[in-house]
């Protein structure tokens, strides 16, 4: 039988441990988090490219005419601090008071401090927290203190709490409100994944999240500080045993892919219809994003062309920097590469099959694209308008020289751009789709049956039944 869950306090008022996941960019928006909260819950705006509105009501294009990358970088900054600043202020109207309101930031974003500060400055006293992973965070507790919000730090370890613990969030412990434990082999978005983790080999969460409570007592955590689960969650009864449990302490729980399934939740139709028809084991945990961390989201043929392209990949050396190599080819790029003799075999394959285009890595090897995917990731690249601290795909760094100093990587992609793409109605099958590994859930849970789309306080209420 469920137990059935208890309110907490936060930010000042009793809610239900229920906190929205706060999905990149413009997956999660005023609309969806505004209801959450109304419902009792936390809900998280994303202060990730957030939209902007005109005097009409309609979303403001993003776009980018400077010439250079920085200039276009400060340009983002300005967006996205506009954008989340209007969330949040449209998000806390429709809560009307109940619930809290969170922001989500991921720290790999670039000018992320920048960013972080600008919005907590324009929506003081209507932010209750911010969430914030994808990297370490150290300076998220010195932030959350210059504003007076509380921060949850987003971790995957015991060990990355230790080490945020450590080096900062112990000078500001009666800020953090809690630690969000985002498994990563479950949850959707960008997943922390050690180099010591094998992708192929998921672990049970519930040891490391009582590893994770251990270490916050070992420090001296309080034990009002909750855990957070985040990634996986789908009916609550099947965490009863999380529940009331000594060993793991004070537990919430994130929802990140089910509420995209609601009436407020601001994703395309196209996208929504597209969740439905997900089995299970089509979500992939991959490494193709250009922040370099691993990632899951659905196999759609976006997906499949950049798994394929890493395929048609060989190492290749300079003239007779090897012996026993050979040209790949008489002319154009291919007289630059001396490649093994069975390696030029499979290259020509491929460049019979219109993968005629050979493209540099960092790593000393070449990738095979057609001339139209060769257009297009050298057009992307020349884009880039630094939507991340450190991009593999453009080489960009958001500070000191604004350059990782390595070769632009043609085996990922321009992220800005696809997500603004799926989120603002462009076919998801042609972008890249984040979801949890739950999201095949959409086809078998009975809730959804008939093609049937609750509110957001249909689902908060359902889900408070252990449904």
């Amino acid at each position: 039988m469920f137990k059935g869950l208890s309110p907490i306090v936060y930010g000042g008022r009793e809610v239900w441990p229920l906190i929205e996941g706060g999905k990149g960019v413009s997956a999660t928006n005023h609309a969806s988090s505004g209801a959450w909260a109304a419902a009792g819950g936390i809900g998280t705006v994303s202060a990730v490219n957030a939209d902007s509105y005109d005097e009409d009501g309609n979303v403001i294009p993003q776009v980018y005419p400077q010439a250079t990358r920085q200039e276009r970088h400060e340009q983002l900054i300005r967006y996205a601090i506009d954008g989340a600043s209007e969330q949040v202020r449209r998000a806390y109207e429709i809560s009307g008071g109940k619930g809290a309101i969170n922001i989500n930031v991921l720290w790999e974003m670039g000018g992320a401090q920048a960013v972080l500060e600008g919005v907590l400055e324009r929506t003081r006293g209507m932010v209750a927290g911010v969430t914030c992973g994808a990297g370490m965070p150290y300076k998220l507790a010195e932030i959350a203190a210059r504003f007076n919000v509380s921060y949850l730090p987003i971790v995957s370890s015991g060990r990355a709490f230790r080490a945020l613990w450590k080096r900062s969030y112990h000078k500001v412990p009666e800020l953090m409100a809690a630690v969000v434990y985002e498994d990563p082999w479950l949850a959707g978005g960008h997943n922390g994944l050690s180099n010591a983790e094998d992708p192929r080999q998921p672990q049970d969460p519930y040891p490391r999240v009582k590893e994770l409570r251990d270490m916050m007592r070992k420090e001296g955590v309080s034990e009002d500080v909750p855990i957070v689960m985040a990634g996986g969650v789908w009916y609550l009864r099947e965490w009863n045993d999380w529940i009331d449990n000594p060993e793991l302490g004070k537990i919430a729980f994130q929802f990140g892919t089910r509420p995209l399934l609601t009436q407020e939740s601001p994703i395309p139709q196209v996208w929504k219809d597209m969740l439905r028809t997900v089995e299970k084991g089509d979500v992939l945990l991959h490494k193709f994003s250009p922040t370099g961390f691993y990632s899951s989201a659905v196999k759609t043929p976006f997906l499949y062309d950049l798994m394929h392209r890493s395929e048609r990949q060989i190492p290749f050396r300079k003239r007779g920097e090897m012996d026993g190599t050979v040209q790949l080819g008489d002319e154009g790029k291919a007289r630059s590469f001396w490649v093994s003799p069975e390696d030029k075999r499979k290259a020509e394959t491929w460049m019979r099959e219109g993968h005629t285009e050979p493209l540099k890595t960092p790593d000393n090897t070449i990738v095979f694209v057609t001339p139209d995917k060769r257009d297009e990731i050298r057009k992307d690249q020349q884009d880039c308008m630094g939507c991340l601290s450190h991009c593999q795909f453009s080489s960009w760094k958001d500070h000191d020289d604004y350059t990782t100093g390595r070769l632009a990587d043609p085996r990922s992609f321009c992220i800005q751009k696809t997500l603004q793409e799926i989120a603002h109605g462009e076919d998801p099958q042609d972008n890249l789709a984040f979801a949890g590994h739950s999201a095949y859930r959409f086809k078998t849970d009975p809730f959804y049956s008939n093609g049937y789309t609750p509110t957001v306080g249909e689902l908060v209420e359902r889900i408070l039944t252990g449904d």
